[in-house]
């Protein structure tokens, strides 16, 4: 069985993609490791702090973050056990619940949003200049496929 191979600049940029996305990740998520924060629940926590005071659907929390409900609705356990944030019944829809940030939530966001930035101009930011920036957000976003 003959199977179709990719073209050497296909494979190169493919597996381009792959390492830098596992070493950005794992050094991002090792930047949040001193403050007990995963790349996850990071990703849910700055979802909630854009969202504002009225927070967010967990619905939408979930379909945001690419999560399956199940999944997701064990991330929000974690993070509401330990008091970063808070269910309550939408107020749209009496049986759909809304996720907000706490007190301590946002403060423990703002530490984790200046950790991420600093980090992430060190690792991309800072080697990358306006044009490779601009090329790479048109990249982004010529394969979401919610644009097509």
């Amino acid at each position: 069985m003959a199977t179709e191979k990719l073209r050497d600049l296909e494979d190169e940029a493919w597996r381009g993609f792959l390492v830098t996305h596992d070493r950005l990740w794992r050094s991002l998520e090792a930047g949040l490791a001193p403050l007990n924060v995963s790349m996850a629940e990071y990703s849910v926590m700055a979802l909630l702090g854009e969202a504002g005071p009225k927070g967010m659907r967990m619905s939408e929390l979930a379909e945001r973050r690419l999560m399956s409900t199940g999944g997701f609705t064990r991330l929000a356990d974690r993070l509401e056990r330990r008091g970063l944030i808070e269910r309550r019944r939408s107020p749209v829809d009496g049986r759909s619940f809304d996720a907000v940030l706490t007190r301590e939530g946002r403060a423990l966001l703002r530490k984790a949003w200046r950790r991420q930035y600093r980090d992430l101009r060190e690792l991309v930011f800072d080697r990358l200049d306006d044009d490779d920036l601009r090329r790479l957000a048109d990249i982004w976003a010529r394969l979401d496929p919610g644009r097509q």
